[in-house]
């Protein structure tokens, strides 16, 4: 992939606790001036991108701003969650708006989702290799 950023696996716990290894994406996010460096789940069965309350709290935002709501599926079907939308950057690529459902519990795992993740890159991931690349959309 040209112009691509290339990333290893990370060796982490799934949903059951059994050892793996996870496409987890480290990224800076910024919001009204405040900035925090995270590592992401690249997510391709998650419609949405999903933000943990307490990161949310991190970068300032304010639940009772976030008037857009946001109805999630599958685990976090009982999670409260509202919109909002985030400047993020990886490595050296020019920074993108991402729009996530921010959830009214730190039990969601922070996702990258296909809207609006996999919208703004491509992705490639060689599991055979425990690694993925990643390059902004054409």
């Amino acid at each position: 992939m040209l112009n691509a950023q290339r990333f290893q696996f990370t060796e982490g716990f799934d949903t059951f606790g059994v050892l793996d290894a996870l496409p987890l994406l480290p990224l800076s996010m910024t919001y009204r001036g405040s900035s925090v460096e995270v590592s992401a789940l690249l997510d391709t069965g998650a419609s949405v991108n999903v933000l943990p309350y307490s990161v949310g709290v991190q970068l300032g935002a304010i639940w009772e701003e976030q008037t857009t709501s946001v109805i999630l599926a599958g685990n976090l079907a009982s999670v409260e969650a509202r919109g909002l939308v985030v400047s993020a950057q990886i490595d050296d690529f020019d920074p993108v708006r991402l729009v996530f459902a921010w959830s009214l519990s730190d039990d969601a795992p922070l996702l990258l989702g296909r809207m609006n993740f996999f919208l703004e890159f491509d992705v490639c991931f060689y599991r055979s290799q425990l690694a993925f690349e990643v390059r902004p959309k054409a």
